[in-house]
């Protein structure tokens, strides 16, 4: 079933500067979307506009039949939402503030203490669970935000990059969690940058680019549209730069160390024998060759460099 359905969005602000431009999706209840594309592509207006803090230029958006753009209050009853800016809980305990909000919206004091134990175990953040927000890391409060918004998931779960700063073990818990609430009927739209996040995390998605809606399908559909390449990336040596690369390596894109690009079938062992000697020569530090990934595909839809998150490259701040 259909929970939230958006037609033609349009949000402009002044001097006619279009953050999103006639966007239109659907998320199914039960189900993970993601919305992906870089930084400043107009998902976070997007969302303000889905939850009732910002009425569109134009176009219409409906949570469970109900147009929202008209009854923004509706919005804001079946929606719960984690924002990607940090949460203020200073004053309150960790727990407190996941109950808090629980009770807020409507759970039952029982239901709401035994709901905020089980999301404290499993996200295995106890050891903070009685420790003031003020004094809490980043990524901590990151995972406290996300128990708030899912201690009484709405109808639609909205998780604006959820996992920033949170390390490796614990976004993986929390990404079983967010499925445990899809089977039990909630939609979760997830706004992430993360491409290999959104790979591993979502049933559909759509990818916006300055504005637009430029795909959606699923992760796997989309790398179809890769077929017949191959992806390479290379992690050079610390302070290395690499120069020219070869015609045969189709799309290549820097991303601090880190480099990809792919190749057609026919160029995989000019590929090989390229990166090889790159390694040989103390250039590059690893190297890989493989199938082509949603990450790819992705970078042929934006068109245009862009430093993605990973945790090959770069280590994420982790909870302390």
């Amino acid at each position: 079933m259909t929970l939230l359905n958006i037609e033609r969005i349009i949000k402009e602000y002044k001097a006619r500067v279009r953050a999103n431009d006639r966007i239109s999706l659907s998320v199914e209840s039960g189900e993970v979307y993601g919305l992906l594309g870089p930084n400043g592509a107009g998902k976070t207006t997007l969302v303000n506009q889905i939850v009732g803090l910002v009425k569109p230029t134009s176009g219409s958006i409906a949570l469970d039949g109900i147009d929202t753009t008209n009854n923004p209050e509706y919005a804001r009853e079946v929606c719960s939402f984690q924002p990607q800016t940090q949460v203020p809980i200073d004053g309150l305990t960790a727990e407190q503030a996941i109950d808090l909000v629980g009770r807020m919206r409507g759970g039952v004091a029982g239901f709401v203490r035994d709901r905020t134990a089980m999301l404290i175990d499993s996200l295995e953040i106890q050891d903070w669970a009685q420790v003031r927000g003020e004094t809490l890391s980043g990524g901590v409060r990151r995972l406290v935000a996300f128990c708030m918004a899912a201690v009484v998931p709405g109808k639609l779960l909205i998780l604006d990059e959820p996992t920033n700063d949170v390390d490796p073990l614990r976004r993986r818990l929390l990404w079983e969690q967010v499925r445990t609430i899809a089977d039990q009927g909630s939609a979760v739209l997830l706004v992430t940058h993360n491409v290999l996040e959104a790979e591993r995390s979502v049933d559909r998605l759509a990818i916006i680019d300055q504005g637009h809606l430029v795909s959606q399908g699923t992760p796997g559909s989309m790398k179809d549209e890769t077929s017949g390449f191959f992806r390479v990336e290379l992690t050079l040596e610390p302070n290395v730069q690499l120069g020219t690369t070869p015609d045969f390596l189709l799309q290549p894109v820097n991303g601090g160390r880190r480099l990809i690009g792919s190749v057609k079938d026919s160029d995989v062992s000019q590929a090989v024998e390229w990166a090889s000697s790159l390694r040989q020569s103390s250039i590059v530090e690893e190297f890989s060759i493989g199938p082509a990934t949603l990450e790819d595909a992705y970078l042929r839809k934006v068109g245009r460099a862009e430093k993605m998150e990973t945790n090959q490259m770069k280590g994420n701040d982790h909870v302390r």
